[in-house]
């Protein structure tokens, strides 16, 4: 999850620097956000346990 934070903000920054003006830049970087937030949720869910039956 951090790592979607510092891509965020190595985006933004670098486009107040450096006057990016190609959307693409933020598209690529939403993306990229959105994948990883969604594997880090992804990981951190707890495994479903089965009922074991007892004989």
């Amino acid at each position: 999850m951090d790592i979607a934070k510092y891509i965020v903000t190595a985006v933004i920054i670098s486009s107040f620097f450096n006057g990016v003006q190609e959307e693409l830049v933020y598209v690529l970087g939403a993306i990229i956000v959105v994948i990883i937030v969604v594997c880090g949720l992804y990981l951190q869910k707890e495994p479903i346990q089965k009922k074991k039956r007892r004989k």
